[in-house]
């Protein structure tokens, strides 16, 4: 036992590893989220690595390169060179991937891990503030619980080195997300991806009307929904345009996406309400970054690339409900051949262990209609293109030099429903070998109860 990755051991790697320089050159890149302007500063420092090549694998280097027999070298917990079989690996520790696949890390654009943590119990149940349908004042990052054990399962399963967590979609406003680096921790100061911007979660459709015409209140219907988001953009924006040194919670925020600092995520499933939204946005003064759950997105693949606006899908969860009913599988290929940006995400806990199966289907589903799209794009649609409406994709999200060394040996094609992750490297550290079941994290939740540390 005393050989896994516990929580405690994970102080004595983290503290060994502050003085050693890790990945500063990324980790000191900073951000209004984490260069003390803000409270609650990112103090994540990369755990330990040493100077490692990947030679003879497939890579995809999730910008839409494949290199077949190629190489990946990183040390100082980043990305130093990524070729073919001529790189040299002098001073490198060879591993040896032929027959196997590499790729960036993957991110989750949307996930509750923390905030709805394993076991799903009231007791944990902190991710939707549904006190009232404006809560832009409230922040996921305050609800995390870092024992999570949906953390290690992500990583191990699902090769996840990054990922955002939202509030819920109880509100239109829900609050500000917090992007994590996927690593044990005591604190989630100690996770928070360092430079990585805020953001602020929204909501249109079904879900507010119903949880707050079911009290008697407004937004009772979608006109509702846009009536009270209008009035609070223009209150946000006298005060940003005023004195602002009367601090104001909600108001921090919003001024915050009005200065463009915090990206909007929004939940939204139907095509005519994201046109509404984005041309909202005009009329405000910010711009949505993503909709997630964007199951009609197809519909308006040309008004989200002129705009340059994301969608983050499932690959074939659509009809649990009235707006998702007109969702089709073939909605992320049909947005890709549009020339939109694609993404790949869970909003849950198990879905997060499988995106790269699910990001397979969708492509499957495109196929099966005549869009043929090669693997290593579809790999984007959980690397880069995620970290891209993330905010990060400066940092990581691909292979290439100077970025974070957040990598993933696979045992097969990431795209078979048969390949695991291998190894998982986060900052250059070697986080999960499947190969080691000393390496598999445990957090202090799961000590000495069934199913400690896990992996399916």
């Amino acid at each position: 036992m005393t050989g896994r990755v516990f929580m405690g051991a994970a102080v004595i790697a983290l503290s060994a590893c502050s003085t050693t320089g890790g990945n500063e050159s990324a980790a000191s890149t900073g951000s209004a989220a984490d260069t003390g302007d803000v409270p609650y500063a990112s103090t994540y420092e990369p755990y330990p690595g040493v100077p490692t090549a990947l030679v003879g694998a497939t890579v995809y280097d999730g910008a839409g390169g494949r290199i077949d027999n190629g190489t990946v070298l990183f040390r100082d917990g980043e990305i130093v060179a990524v070729g073919g079989a001529d790189l040299s690996t002098d001073g490198y520790q060879r591993i040896d991937g032929a027959g196997k696949f590499v790729t960036p890390g993957v991110i989750d654009i949307h996930s509750h891990l923390g905030d709805y943590p394993s076991p799903s119990v009231d007791a944990h149940s902190d991710g939707n503030e549904a006190t009232s349908p404006m809560t832009p004042e409230v922040w996921a990052e305050h609800s995390v619980w870092p024992q999570d054990p949906g953390f290690s399962r992500a990583l191990a399963n699902g090769g996840v080195t990054s990922l955002q967590i939202l509030p819920g979609s109880a509100n239109l406003t829900g609050g500000r997300s917090v992007t994590l680096k996927n690593v044990a921790s005591r604190t989630v100061q100690g996770m928070k991806f360092p430079g990585a911007p805020y953001g602020m979660k929204m909501a249109c459709g079904e879900n507010p009307k119903r949880v707050y015409g079911g009290r008697g209140r407004a937004p009772s219907t979608r006109m509702g929904n846009f009536a009270v988001n209008r009035q609070m953009w223009l209150d946000a924006k006298a005060y940003a345009d005023g004195d602002r040194s009367k601090r104001n919670l909600a108001n921090e925020t919003l001024a915050g996406v009005l200065d463009g600092e915090i990206l909007i995520h929004n939940h939204c499933y139907r095509a005519d309400e994201m046109a509404l939204v984005m041309d909202m946005a005009k009329e405000m003064g910010y711009k949505v970054t993503a909709f997630h759950h964007a199951v009609e997105s197809y519909k308006i693949g040309d008004l989200l690339r002129e705009n340059d606006v994301c969608s983050a899908v499932w690959a074939d969860w659509y009809g649990f409900k009235m707006e998702s009913y007109d969702g089709i599988p073939e909605n992320g290929a049909l947005l890709q051949q549009a020339g939109a940006c694609v993404i790949i995400h869970s909003d849950d806990q198990d879905g997060i262990q499988r995106l790269n199966q699910e990001a397979a289907k969708a492509q499957a589903a495109g196929a099966r209609i005549g869009i043929a799209i090669p693997d290593e794009v579809v790999i984007g649609w959980i690397t880069l293109n995620a970290a891209k409406a993330m905010g990060i994709d400066e940092m990581t999200g691909s292979l290439q030099s100077g970025k974070m060394a957040d990598v993933v040996l696979w045992n097969g094609d990431p795209l078979s429903v048969y390949s695991r992750p291998e190894k998982v490297w986060i900052d250059g550290a070697l986080m999960y070998d499947a190969m080691d079941a000393k390496r598999r994290p445990v957090s202090d939740f799961e000590l000495g109860q069934p199913g400690e540390g896990d992996v399916k």
